[in-house]
């Protein structure tokens, strides 16, 4: 993959509103990539450390929404944590009837939030979400995050 900073062009050829560099355009790429690749997987979201959505994977009306769970959930953990002085939240998993939401820490203070089916095999989801965690880790430098999220805002 190249990480280059190269901007990613509309169809016609042109730089849009929405153009990101290759290398935010690799971490949609690979949320993309995770949905259609793990079983059950229903939707995934990146967001950033201060609950700001920096992508998704279906590009969907309920990603906002999703971001703002995600978000919350990650700010509610890191208050358990830190009330039972236990060191950093890793994973956070909420199970309902329907389904399972999924939150895991990036290394750059963002998160994985991810929403599977009842049916899924968790520790597949897990494992495949720990690999993209470490993947997007890598990617996701305050340039591009910064550039994620104004692309989010523009759409």
């Amino acid at each position: 993959m190249n990480y280059s900073g190269h901007l990613v062009q509309a169809g016609d050829g042109t730089p849009g509103p929405a153009a990101v560099s290759q290398a935010a355009s690799s971490v949609r790429w690979l949320l993309n990539d995770f949905l259609g690749s793990v079983a059950g997987v229903v939707d995934a979201v990146v967001v950033s450390s201060d609950g700001l959505l920096l992508a998704d994977s279906r590009d969907g009306s309920r990603s906002e929404q999703l971001a703002a769970i995600v978000s919350a959930l990650t700010s509610l953990a890191a208050g358990a944590a830190g009330s039972l002085a236990r060191g950093a939240v890793k994973q956070t998993m909420v199970t309902m009837d329907q389904g399972h939401l999924v939150v895991m820490a990036i290394s750059d203070g963002s998160c994985l939030g991810v929403y599977a089916s009842l049916e899924c095999d968790l520790g597949v989801v897990a494992y495949q979400m720990a690999l993209l965690v470490e993947r997007a880790g890598h990617a996701l430098t305050p340039q591009v995050r910064s550039e994620l999220h104004r692309a989010m805002a523009v759409r």
